[in-house]
Order: structure tokens, then C-alpha cells, then sequence
């Protein structure tokens, strides 16, 4: 797509500020017929603004937004939508318990004065999904089909609002390889039909796989756009952070303390045969004192499942966890927190934060609950105990009292791994601890967390990418269709001997 192609969407010289918080600056920025256009940054950069102001959902404090050479000032997602600017995101919002046609069309159905003509609905419905080389039973609700097919039909449901713009804002968060693929065909079926796409992701391998051009904000500037082609990795690692970085951040087994992390020791934790019915089975598992485990393995192998255990939030039905040699009785999150375990979920806006709690309660949370409720932190107690977090992990905030659901991903992960650190666990689990963070917030954390274990800290933490997984634990244990596979040192393993093992070959 040529430079000098007039723009389906133009943004120019575009501030927002909120308290305390200067989100963009003059910024400027185009999108362009039949093309896939990535904004990238760190987070906290302005995205997530931006994005917001183009549909709606923030007005600018200052600049022009046009529309196909049109100035428009959409006030809500609904005047973005109805001037063609439709957005989808991470999270689905669409109602599973209704069928796939009247998700697309829900709001608008086709009526005559006495009833929804549903025959027409179906008929239209099955028309937009063959129009993105999709076929299913239109009339199926839309629980039955994967996160993928609910993503595709989000998107069926914006071109059925004749968008001309579509925002895929972290589409493939959750997504398995396969489903990837899937979601890429439609976005490529989208462009060769004229679609402008704006697209935002975390995971740069996508961004190269699928951008024409990449526009990077940093500290709510444009730094630049750049043609996908003529961008490498790391240069676009370098423009987001504004400096040289290490590509993933230290290595666990270049550090000096990782050559035998917890010596001969016993084991801190140790589980045997753990298991329960329709989860995992089977599972055996010890972690020392000082020793980062990562827990590997493909999408539904049962890394979760085996954490959740540990940590009490599911109950097991088969097998022991001993602490400190004993048999330890883990049948809640209480009696583990009571243990010495800390846990930081996957889902870090659905199980994770408290959107409404401010910084300083959010960091004081877990604790209160290990003292319960007859043992009270006083005000002052939480305004020490916040400070010293926010100044030791480096959380960026105007002060502690601003809604944690405010703060970028990178910011709340930390904010998160503060709370644990408070109840002084003497193990972390931390469940894809780095998911939807930029990378060099993602080396920042787990620096930090490989920091605890050099401190004598156990962690065990989960990782769906295979090289993160490797590159930061001591010892990665893999699991397979919800079983344990093998038990390898990190340092002499690479990503292929994993997934030969994963595939069914000898550990």
C-alpha cells in the first residue's frame, strides 16, 4: 500500500490527559484500505487511549479525527459504530447463551410488526460467516463453539454494522495456535476485500506474521510508522522501549545462583499422584527452596488445572502435598496462604485485581485475609506497606489511591505479585505471569521474580510459551493431555526437545 493512498482514518495531533496522567501528546496517526495495521508500545503507552478515542469511548482534549477526508467526532461506541468504526476485544463481549445468528444481530434482528423474521436472520447470518470462508450452525448457541469461533463471529457481528474500520484489540490472547490460524485466514479474508484493520498485540512474532505497517507509541508519543518489511524484531523492541534491551531479558541459568539453586535440599513442596476427576491425574512434582519450576506445555495439557490444585482453589480428589516433609492439608486458598503460598491467577482482571479497590488496596488484600478480619491493618500500616511496594517493584502510578483497573497490565501484574509479597510467602505461584504484557515489562517482572529466588523464594510458575518456560526456570516439568510427561533441567533443554517430547517421543 503506497505512502501517499488517502487514509480511511485519520488521526491528527491527538491529547488526552486524565488526573495526574498525560495519556497522548499531539499524536498522529493512519490507517489505510486493505491493510493490517499494528499499534505497538509498552504498556502504558497510549494505546488502550487511543483505540478509546477513536470509538468513542473518550472524547479527545485536543486534534481532529477524519473519517475518509470527513472531520467526525464520535461520543459514544455507537455513533463510532454507526460512522463505521467497529472495534473487538480480548475479551468477547457477546452473550454465549444465545445462537451465533442472533449474537450477529442482536439489537438489530429483521422484524415484521408482529415477530423476528428468523429464518431471515439465520439465512443472513450464514451469509456474512461464508462471506469469511466460515460455515457452522448458525442456530447452535454460541457456548458450543471455541473462543476462536466467538471471535470470528464478533467480527460478523461489526460487518453486519457495515464497518469500514475494524479494531482487533489482543484478539489472540487466548487463543491456541490452531485457533490463531484460524482468526488469521478471516483478518486476511478482511483485507483482500478493502478492509482497513487496526490491529494490537503483545506477541511480536504475530506482529511481524501478519502487519503491513506498525505505528509505536511510547509514553503516549508516536515515535514513529513503519513498514512491517523493513522493521526487525529487536529494532521494534528498541523504539518501544526507547533504548537497547536484552531480547527476553537474563537467563535463568546465566545467573551465578542457578548452577544449584537450592543444593541438596529437601523439598519445600511436594506433591505426589495429585489429581482430580475430569482435571489432571497423576501428577507428581517437588520444588526446593530457592528453585524457580516452570510448568510447560501445550493449551489444554492441564497447567492451570495443576497449579489451582496446589494452591486450593479446586479440591483434589487423588494424591498428597507435603510441606516442609509433612502432609499438608490444601483444601482452600486459606489453609495455603496459611502455608506460606501465594498464587497470582491467569485471568488477572477476572481473578486477579479488584478494578474498583484503589493500588494500596489491592496490594493489602492477601494480607488482610492471612490476619483476618479481627486483626485489622490500620490505615497507616497500608499506606507503608503500598509505598514500599510500589517503590520496590517499580509500579508506575500517580499515587497509591488511583483504581488500580487505571493502570497498564504491566503495572497491575506487578501490583499483584505486591500482594503476595506482603503475606511474606516462602512460595509463589504464579500462573502465565507475563500474559498480555509488553516484553520489556515481561523481563523487568520476572527479573524481579528470578531476584526471590536468589533470596531463597520457591516458585512455581506457568508459561504457554515454550522459550519463556526454558529461559526462566531452573527445572520445567511437561505436561500432556493433563499428565506429567517429563522433569528436565532448563539450561541443557531446548524448545525442540520439548515439543518432540510433547508429541509423543521419550523424555
Amino acid at each position: 500500500m503506497g505512502s501517499n493512498a488517502v487514509p480511511v482514518l485519520e488521526l491528527k495531533r491527538i491529547s488526552k490527559s486524565f488526573p495526574g496522567v498525560q495519556a497522548l501528546l499531539c499524536v498522529d496517526f493512519r490507517l489505510l484500505a486493505g491493510e493490517v495495521h499494528t499499534l505497538m508500545g509498552q504498556n502504558g503507552a497510549g494505546k488502550s487511549t487511543l483505540v478509546k478515542i477513536m470509538t468513542g469511548v473518550h472524547p479527545p482534549d485536543g486534534g481532529q479525527i477524519l473519517l475518509e477526508g470527513r472531520e467526525i467526532r464520535p461520543s459514544s461506541p455507537q455513533s463510532a459504530q454507526r460512522a463505521g468504526i467497529s472495534a473487538v476485544f480480548q475479551e468477547v463481549n457477546l452473550c454465549t447463551n444465545l445462537s451465533v445468528a442472533e449474537n450477529i444481530f442482536l439489537g438489530r434482528e429483521g422484524s415484521s410488526p408482529f415477530a423476528i423474521r428468523w429464518a431471515e436472520m439465520r439465512r443472513r447470518a450464514e451469509a456474512l460467516l461464508s462471506d469469511l470462508n466460515v460455515h457452522l450452525d448458525v442456530a447452535a448457541p454460541l457456548s458450543t463453539y471455541s473462543l476462536a469461533i466467538q471471535q470470528i463471529v464478533a467480527i460478523a457481528r461489526a460487518l453486519s454494522a457495515k464497518a469500514k474500520i475494524l479494531i482487533l484489540d489482543e484478539p489472540t490472547s487466548s487463543l491456541s495456535e490452531d485457533e490463531v490460524k484460524v482468526l488469521y485466514s478471516v483478518i486476511r479474508r478482511l483485507k483482500a476485500q478493502g478492509m482497513a484493520i487496526l490491529f494490537i498485540t503483545h506477541f511480536l512474532d504475530q506482529v511481524f506474521e501478519i502487519s503491513d505497517r506498525i505505528t509505536v507509541l511510547r509514553n503516549g508519543q508516536r515515535v514513529g510508522e513503519y513498514p512491517a518489511a523493513e522493521l526487525s524484531r529487536m529494532q521494534l523492541v528498541t523504539r518501544m522501549v526507547g533504548r537497547e534491551v536484552a531480547d527476553e531479558g537474563p537467563r535463568r541459568a546465566d545467573r551465578a545462583q542457578a548452577a544449584t539453586p537450592a543444593g541438596g535440599a529437601a523439598p519445600f513442596l511436594r506433591a505426589r499422584g495429585l489429581g482430580k476427576k475430569g482435571s489432571v491425574r497423576d501428577i507428581d512434582l517437588e520444588v526446593r527452596s530457592g528453585e524457580e519450576l516452570g510448568i510447560a506445555g501445550l493449551l489444554g495439557a492441564g497447567k492451570s488445572e495443576t497449579v489451582r490444585l496446589l494452591f486450593g482453589i479446586d479440591r483434589a480428589d487423588q494424591g498428597t502435598i507435603e510441606i516442609d516433609g509433612e502432609q499438608a492439608r490444601i483444601g482452600s486458598p486459606l489453609d495455603a496462604i496459611a502455608r506460606g503460598l501465594g498464587f497470582c491467577p491467569e485471568d488477572r482482571k477476572l481473578e486477579g485485581i479488584v478494578g474498583e479497590l484503589s493500588l494500596r488496596e489491592n496490594i493489602v488484600l492477601a494480607l488482610q485475609a492471612k490476619r483476618g478480619i479481627f486483626r485489622a491493618l490500620s490505615r497507616t500500616r497500608q499506606d507503608e506497606i503500598a509505598r514500599a511496594y510500589i517503590e520496590r517493584l517499580g509500579i508506575v502510578a500517580a499515587d497509591a489511591e488511583v483504581p488500580i483497573s487505571k493502570l497498564s497490565g504491566g503495572n497491575q501484574q506487578k501490583a499483584l505479585l505486591a500482594r503476595w509479597l506482603a503475606t511474606d510467602p516462602r512460595m509463589l505461584i504464579l500462573d502465565e505471569p507475563t500474559r498480555g504484557i509488553d516484553v520489556a515489562a515481561k523481563a523487568e517482572i520476572m527479573g524481579k521474580v528470578m531476584d526471590l529466588c536468589d533470596r531463597g523464594m520457591a516458585v512455581v510458575f506457568v508459561s504457554s510459551e515454550m522459550a519463556e518456560a526454558l529461559r526462566y526456570a531452573d527445572r520445567v516439568v511437561v505436561l500432556r493431555d493433563r499428565r506429567k510427561v517429563a522433569d528436565l533441567p532448563a539450561g541443557g533443554t531446548d524448545e525442540q526437545a520439548v515439543y518432540q517430547i510433547i508429541a509423543g517421543g521419550a523424555a
